[in-house]
């Protein structure tokens, strides 16, 4: 045998055996040397033969082609260029102040720039110290609740934003649901234990529903009835209208600091933003300040920044307008094609937002018509995915179709797809 002598530097071997002994492998005794720790109690080494096992057969699923989804939106024509311009701004060596930590309920200035476009578009009264800025509307629910303290009773519509109802249910709070009809939730239905109203009254999801004035009013009533009750007015699409000028919010004639506000730019913008916001009544500033107050905000400085300079500057006014001419055009024409079709019974919510109730003239469940059109490449939403209560089943399915994020052919073959299945099954 011959020995193999290694030239290693005495530093190496003693940084190896260092490593040893931190790890636990081996322990120095003074003026004896180094031994191997027992560690045969901890760990076993014997590794036991596994039967291999077969693999699965993996069932093929038909790629989906056409998603009429309701969430999506139109990608294609966001204003690249001055979001880039801003961003050069900002970026820039000679400023630094966007790598400096912001406050925790957002920067003065970009809640100053939303107070000044809610009160503009929206009606919203309030004031930069009553906006609290947070990464999407789940984490400003949950941030909410701690300032409201002990669960509570919240009551809500049926159909409605499924991700709400299971935020407030992973909270302990107990959600109630309210019946509901062509103006939105009858407040006559509202038990008088609630604690809490989430409403979408300027364009309710997913049935579409605009709540007129009349039953807007006799909900503040409901509210200021007993102390400590509160409405969360969700207007997370408000700012696409095709037919007359936007609704006025909820919170704009609000005049007891009852309603909550809560707004998002994931839809005026883009969704991966995930900038949202929270328009606080007046008395619960100083609640949240004391027990969320510490709290670090959830968007970065630099996103505050960009997309106050988007919204000082004009940009954003203008890219909505854009965008509203866009997908109004995308509405009018699903709507020509909808005309068009033998198993359309009716269309409802048109007037406003990314997509379209369809009524459907079929013996189908809404949720078989979606599994049917799935196995064509096509997706569709069922009415019934976003029911939180058991409710009577309806006189005729009622399916979700989204447009803001389809193209016109791209609307057109998936219409002329689910032809196949409405009249052929």
């Amino acid at each position: 045998n011959q020995l193999l002598i290694c030239q290693i530097h005495r530093s190496t071997v003693d940084l190896a055996y260092e490593q040893l002994v931190s790890e636990g492998y081996i322990e120095a005794r003074p003026y004896r040397g180094y031994f191997v720790c027992d560690v045969t109690s901890l760990l076993d080494l014997r590794k036991e033969k596994k039967e291999e096992e077969k693999p699965k057969q993996k069932t093929r699923t038909p790629e989906i082609e056409v998603d009429f989804s309701p969430m999506a939106v139109d990608l294609g024509h966001f204003a690249f260029k001055a979001w880039r311009r801003g961003s050069k701004d900002l970026f820039s060596e000679e400023s630094t102040e966007w790598l400096e930590a912001g406050e925790g309920m957002g920067e003065p200035a970009f809640r100053e720039a939303i107070c000044h476009y809610l009160f503009q578009s929206r009606g919203v009264a309030c004031e930069p110290c009553q906006i609290l800025v947070g990464a999407g509307n789940e984490y400003l629910l949950m941030l909410l609740a701690q300032m409201l303290g002990s669960p509570k009773k919240v009551a809500m519509e049926n159909p409605t934003y499924k991700q709400a109802y299971e935020i407030f249910c992973n909270l302990g709070y107990e959600v109630r649901t309210v019946e509901t009809d062509d103006q939105g939730m009858r407040v006559s239905s509202l038990q008088d234990d609630a604690d809490i109203v989430y409403v979408m009254p300027s364009h309710q999801f997913p049935m579409g529903t605009v709540m007129p004035m009349k039953r807007r009013m006799e909900l503040l009533k409901w509210a200021g009835e007993k102390e400590g009750r509160y409405i969360i007015e969700d207007d997370h699409d408000s700012e696409f209208r095709y037919k007359g000028k936007p609704i006025p919010s909820l919170q704009g004639s609000d005049h007891e600091g009852r309603v909550i506000y809560l707004g998002t730019f994931s839809k005026s913008i883009a969704p991966s933003v995930r900038v949202s916001y929270l328009v606080l009544p007046k008395s619960l500033v100083a609640i949240c300040k004391q027990r969320c107050g510490f709290y670090a905000s959830t968007v970065p400085k630099a996103w505050q920044m960009l997309i106050g300079a988007f919204l000082q500057e004009g940009h954003f006014e203008r890219h909505l307008n854009r965008m509203r001419s866009i997908y109004k055009k995308k509405r009018d024409f699903i709507l020509d094609e909808l005309k068009k079709r033998k198993w359309v019974r009716a269309v409802h919510g048109a007037n406003a937002g990314l997509h379209v109730l369809v009524e459907v003239d079929s013996h189908f469940s809404d949720t078989e018509l979606a599994r049917l059109a799935a196995g064509i490449g096509i997706r569709i939403y069922p009415v019934s995915d976003y029911d939180i209560a058991e409710c009577e089943a309806r006189k005729y399915p009622q399916v979700l179709l989204g447009y803001g994020g389809l193209r016109e052919e791209e609307i057109a073959k998936g219409l002329g797809a689910l032809d196949r299945i409405m009249l052929f099954f």
